[in-house]
């Protein structure tokens, strides 16, 4: 079973995440790529929530296709252009994790491959076998 660390010897976490999360040995192991607010239309919406719904509808699909959910992910790594962008970015990642959290970055970054895309995410998963 998943156990969250976070000593109090340390500021808790900004939000919904853990500092460190240990892990047993064992299980499956998924790590995905980066998803990007696009549709399978290839629509992008202009909003920072709609593109960050996507990305972790994305990561679900991978999730369940690897028979895995929300419930498996050990760490989120998340991307925006917007420092203003980062309360909605992280209300959406948090209606997709679950206790223990997961462990979680974000990072300001300054564009990805089209000007379009305001966030990425990136998961990884394991589950015990």
């Amino acid at each position: 079973m998943k156990k969250a660390i976070n000593p109090p010897t340390i500021r808790s976490p900004f939000g919904n995440y853990s500092h460190g999360l240990l892990i047993p040995s064992g299980g499956r192991l998924l790590v995905t790529s980066g998803q990007l607010g696009i549709k399978p239309d290839d629509e992008i919406p202009e909003d920072i929530e709609a593109q960050a719904v996507l990305c972790f509808e994305a990561a679900k699909a991978i999730l369940e296709e690897a028979g895995m959910t929300f419930a498996d992910v050990i760490r989120i790594a998340g991307f925006v252009t917007n420092r203003d962008d980062f309360p909605t970015y992280m209300a959406v990642r948090d209606r997709y994790t679950s206790s223990p959290l997961p462990v979680s970055t974000l990072v300001i970054v300054s564009g990805f491959t089209r000007p379009e895309f305001k966030v990425e995410v990136e998961v990884t998963a394991l589950r015990a076998d």
